[in-house]
């Protein structure tokens, strides 16, 4: 399951979005935002919204195609990097609330997966040229934060009552968080593509080690914190096909 354009990475994102739909299985949660990341992207792309839309389309397709290998080494019984594999691993937890779910695809997807591909594509060229390209995707993500926050009161309803009253500050933390995620892969990306080719293994898996370990607090927020997410989980509304729905949503 490898994509060549971004028209196939949406085709295998569909097939997947299917997939964990008819199981049923909570891995389609991520599928479902990250398609819509997919098709805002390829919006951008056919509006000549970026300085370079081949290369942001190259990109793209590198980005997508970590995370389509990692679904396909999981379901095959194969171990994935081990951001994706601390991910996939809850996917089976009952008690996981959908944001929950969520954040561990954005962290091993966001913090490993797009440095790289962002590495990979510049490789041999100058990478600080796609800088401009790299921020125009953060506006992109912007742009979803509020439609995630909806999607998810529809799920949780009482999460529509609390962004009534702390809308604009619960949008400026998630964009923060964001921005903050976004900056260090770029970093990241940075030192991977100014280091001699033959440093990436280690230096990918050094990375991925240290991605894994931030998900620490969201899969074990401690006693007070795990109270509140079961309270959340049992309020949470519909079958996990129903919530992939709400997720896909446009």
């Amino acid at each position: 399951m490898q994509a060549t354009t971004i028209d196939e990475v949406i085709s295998f994102l569909d097939l997947i979005i299917e997939e964990n739909k008819e199981i049923p299985n909570t891995m389609g949660y991520f599928a479902a935002l990250y398609q819509k990341v997919t098709c805002k992207v390829k919006e951008g792309i056919e509006t000549d919204f970026f300085d370079d839309n081949p290369r942001m389309e190259q990109l793209d397709v590198i980005f997508a195609n970590r995370y389509l290998q990692a679904y396909t080494e999981y379901k095959n019984g194969v171990s994935p990097s081990t951001s994706w594999q601390v991910a996939f691993d809850k996917a089976d937890d009952y008690w996981f609330i959908v944001l929950q779910h969520l954040l561990l695809g954005m962290n091993a997807h966001i913090n490993l997966d797009l440095g790289i591909a962002a590495a990979e594509v510049m490789k041999g060229k100058n990478i600080q040229d796609l800088k401009d390209d790299f921020d125009k995707i953060n506006v992109i993500l912007g742009e979803l934060v509020h439609d995630v926050e909806e999607e998810l009161s529809l799920i949780w309803r009482t999460l529509a009552k609390i962004l009534k009253v702390t809308r604009e500050f619960d949008t400026i933390i998630i964009d923060f968080s964001m921005k903050l995620a976004r900056d260090g892969a770029w970093k990241y990306a940075t030192s991977l593509a100014n280091a001699p080719e033959t440093n990436w293994p280690q230096l990918i898996a050094n990375r991925d080690e240290r991605v894994a370990d931030k998900v620490k607090l969201v899969i074990d927020p401690g006693f007070i914190g795990k109270l509140i997410l079961k309270i959340i989980r049992l309020e949470e509304r519909g079958s996990i096909k129903t919530k992939i729905e709400i997720l896909e949503k446009d």
